[in-house]
């Protein structure tokens, strides 16, 4: 199974750490972002992996190249002239990501979840990953019955940005900007959408307070509780 990592942001919320270093190469202890989730990719079994880009992509390239030194093999899908979104930005990586199932990661998370495939079901098009809500999206996004996702009910958890995915969700989709959410929705609303819920260290890194904060959390014990910097004030996150 391969492996996305939406890297093409343009990460105003971390500005202006962002103007001239784009959010994935943001180092934490001395490496960045994103080499932390290439790792964690690899160890949970995915050498082939699709990374997009649009701001300042050309220095992640130049950075990870062709991804040997990390042990995985990396294609790129430049998004031109203008970025994607969640949504086509995957439908243009379509083409490098194959015919089967595969694992889509925000550039702009961090956690310790388990990442290994799961295997999805004929009639699936979707697995996420949802985890407790934080202080940033208290009201969170989907509930979860049994496995499967809804819409609407209680509780209601937080999407991590970390899902598993069949082409065919994107296929009445054009090429062009487009976000994921719509999607996921109806095909959640036809019941065509499971998932799980993962409690253990999770992070949005979506601002230079919950950047310092990562940097801090992984100076503790890997025992250390979760805890997100009480950042209310900031845009939730939301698929």
């Amino acid at each position: 199974m391969k492996a996305m990592i939406l890297a093409a942001g343009r990460g105003e919320r971390m500005r202006p750490l962002t103007d001239h270093t784009p959010k994935p190469l943001l180092p934490v202890h001395g490496k960045p972002l994103i080499e932390y989730q290439i790792q964690r990719l690899r160890d949970a079994g995915y050498h082939e992996l699709v990374i997009n880009l649009h701001h300042l992509g050309e220095q992640i390239e130049a950075h990870l190249g062709d991804g040997r030194a990390l042990g995985v093999n990396i294609r790129y899908s430049v998004e031109h002239p203008d970025r994607l979104e969640t949504g086509g930005g995957i439908l243009q990586a379509l083409p490098l990501l194959g015919d089967g199932p595969f694992l889509v990661v925000n550039g702009d998370v961090w956690s310790d979840c388990d990442l290994h495939p799961r295997p999805l079901a004929a009639n699936t098009l979707a697995h996420l990953l949802l985890v407790p809500n934080p202080p940033h999206n208290p009201k969170g996004d989907f509930a979860l019955d049994d496995g499967r996702l809804r819409n609407n009910g209680t509780p209601r958890h937080t999407f991590s940005g970390i899902g598993w995915y069949r082409p065919e969700l994107f296929t009445d989709c054009r090429p062009g900007r487009f976000p994921l959410a719509p999607l996921l929705r109806d095909a959640i609303a036809a019941e065509r959408v499971t998932g799980e819920l993962c409690k253990t260290r999770w992070m949005d890194i979506g601002t230079p307070q919950r950047l310092a904060a990562l940097a801090d959390w992984l100076s503790k014990p890997q025992d250390t509780p979760r805890h997100h910097p009480d950042d209310t004030n900031a845009d939730g996150r939301h698929p």
